[in-house]
């Protein structure tokens, strides 16, 4: 068994630490220690979802647990890549400071305070060297939400002068069309399906709305309106 010192308060260090030995190749925890990016993947992404969920319930005690989760995961995946030799959790903290003062000029820059975040993408955009709207759109994270990426995308489209206009109703209707009349389960009934997705969304934009949160509350109220079964 190895021990670990007794504290008062644990921090961030300490974390890594820990994280550490439960990966020793030797000594450490039979799981922790065989896991990969890969195995622990939809890890993060549930305990990512579980604190939104903290957030959305206003539950500070539920947050401060989830929050220290998805910390977890992080260092995690910092520690695997430290194994590697590739980088440590020291760079990961490095790397996010140097980007939270190269984004924020208007505070930490030669005149603190001398104007907001009015072109935060612009920064975003020149850190990351996206110069056009291929290389823009091909930046946004597949494994986000499908709703909430298509939202993301279009946005992207604007900015670079290719806005995806909100449909008329005919559009809508000739859509939703097309899927009725397609093969069950056939690659066109797919792609109409997801062309009446996507105009969903142009939808929900051009209406000041969000499709994944709009999306979320109706299934909430599915939930909420589901009649029980009879009792048998």
């Amino acid at each position: 068994m190895t021990a670990y010192p007794q504290k008062q308060r644990y921090t961030a260090d300490d974390l890594a630490a820990i994280i550490a030995i439960l990966r020793d190749p030797k000594t450490g925890c039979p799981w922790d220690k065989v896991q990969t990016h890969a195995s622990i993947r939809m890890n993060f992404l549930e305990e990512a979802y579980e604190a939104v969920d903290a957030l959305d319930l206003g539950d500070p005690a539920l947050l401060q647990e989830e929050l220290g989760d998805v910390l977890m995961q992080v260092v995690f995946h910092a520690r695997i890549e430290e194994e590697a030799g590739r980088f440590a959790w020291a760079d990961v903290c490095d790397g996010v400071c140097r980007k939270l003062l190269w984004r924020h000029p208007h505070i930490f820059g030669p005149a603190p305070g001398a104007e907001g975040i009015n072109d935060w993408e612009a920064l975003k955009t020149k850190e990351k060297g996206r110069t056009t709207l291929h290389a823009d759109l091909n930046d946004v994270p597949r494994a986000m939400p499908a709703l909430m990426r298509a939202a993301k995308l279009q946005k992207r489209a604007e900015r670079h002068g290719a806005a995806v206009p909100a449909p008329e109703p005919q559009a809508l209707a000739r859509t939703a069309g097309e899927l009725a009349a397609a093969e069950p389960g056939s690659d066109g009934a797919e792609q109409a399906l997801g062309a009446l997705l996507q105009q969903a969304v142009a939808l929900a934009r051009a209406a000041g709305l969000d499709a994944e949160q709009a999306l979320q509350r109706a299934n909430d109220a599915f939930i909420a309106g589901a009649p029980e079964p009879n009792a048998v």
